[in-house]
């Protein structure tokens, strides 16, 4: 008997789009002898609607204009014994059962803890990290401070918490960090609302669009390097080589609960990597896979993106991103705790260049998902409640 698998996705948040994208990869590569996939869609208004491709969803071969059908059926989700369910708005009646969960709604209300707390209510499997590790992992400030306090290298930054800020302190981040900097929404990814500022009117521009996007903001020096990403797959209690690929990955612990993936490298053709470099221009950026490093920067990579991996708490997924120095010096730029799962996304790339497949990931992915749900059963069965 095959498993009910509802991948939610679409948002209220920046990253839509993406997020549909994502979920029609995921949906495409569930191996059908194992798991029955169904989407589930929260459209920009708040309501859910689930489906298949074909009825849920419209122009889902275009980046730029893929959006829900307004008129696929409106559901609620719902969870009752140890299950997840996807309930007919209209009379509440059943639409399915779900054995678990698979969360790709990135960026705010999908990545940052919010959806995976409602998850945890409901009592229901669900892939990637739980509610600490997910806002943990949003928040970038929190997570610089989180890695700095562990040792882990980190771009230097400012924090800005109002927008009128933002002119005061642009000396003092000139003087400190030099210019260019960056300015970024501090919970949000795929580079939305991300500027580049060199001088004081474009910084001033930047704060501005930044706190379009979010209530904190943060200034981070322009770090000078190779842009290098590591996939993880795991986590604390998964047991030996969540990978299945044998790997021995060095790292300062839990190695052998965690896994790493080979290295790739992102390559901008327009400056940064933006938004539209990531999703909507096919040629915005080269992808290298594997990345071309020196001896002994891969087991680097490795060991370090483990290490961000179990410092920030996370389990299942997540990628971490890098700028590799001309001295051979890495610095951690940020983690991605439901990185992208689109056709040119890295994450599933990366473990393909490892040798496990696309379909092959899902499945361990989602063995992560049951394995802490049984273990959080016997938790809660064992209290004497």
């Amino acid at each position: 008997m095959t498993q009910t698998i509802a991948i939610l996705c679409g948002g209220r948040g920046g990253e839509h789009q993406v997020s549909l994208r994502s979920a029609l990869g995921i949906y495409a590569a569930l191996d059908r002898s194992r798991y029955s996939p169904i989407l589930a869609a929260l459209d920009r208004h708040g309501s859910w609607r689930a489906g298949s491709p074909d009825g849920l969803l419209l122009y889902p071969d275009d980046p730029a204009r893929i959006a829900i059908n307004p008129q696929a059926p409106r559901v609620v989700l719902d969870g009752e014994a140890g299950r997840g369910r996807l309930l007919n708005r209209q009379g509440y009646t059943l639409l399915t059962e779900v054995d678990v969960f698979f969360p790709i709604i990135h960026g705010t209300g999908g990545e940052d803890g919010a959806l995976q707390g409602w998850l945890r209510f409901l009592g229901a499997p669900f892939v990637g990290p739980d509610v600490l590790g997910s806002a943990l992992g949003m928040d970038k400030e929190v997570a610089k401070r989180l890695l700095h306090g562990a040792g882990v290298p980190v771009a230097r930054w400012k924090t800005l918490r109002r927008p009128d800020q933002g002119p005061d302190m642009f000396d003092a981040v000139r003087e400190e960090f030099g210019l260019p900097v960056y300015v970024k929404p501090a919970s949000q990814g795929s580079s939305v609302g991300v500027s580049r500022a060199d001088n004081r009117n474009s910084f001033g521009l930047a704060v501005e669009e930044a706190f379009r996007h979010d209530t904190k903001v943060l200034v981070e020096e322009a770090v000078s390097g190779r842009e290098i990403e590591c996939s993880v797959l795991g986590g604390a209690g998964a047991g030996a080589d969540p990978s299945g690929l044998g790997l021995a990955v060095p790292g300062k612990k839990g190695t052998a609960q965690t896994q790493a993936s080979v290295a790739g490298e992102i390559i901008p053709r327009h400056g940064f990597y933006t938004y539209e470099a990531k999703y909507l221009d096919a040629d915005g950026a080269s992808l290298v896979v594997p990345a071309r490093l020196p001896p002994g920067v891969l087991e680097r990579v490795q060991a370090m993106a483990v290490e961000v991996f179990e410092t920030l708490e996370c389990y299942g997924m997540a990628r971490v991103d890098f700028f590799l120095k001309p001295d051979g010096g890495l610095v951690v730029n940020e983690i991605n705790t439901l990185p992208g799962f689109t056709p040119i996304s890295m994450y599933p790339k990366l473990w393909e260049a490892a040798g496990l497949s696309y379909s092959g990931l899902l499945t361990r992915l989602i063995g992560l998902a049951v394995l802490r749900h049984e273990k959080l059963e016997n938790i809660v069965a064992g209290d004497g409640l």
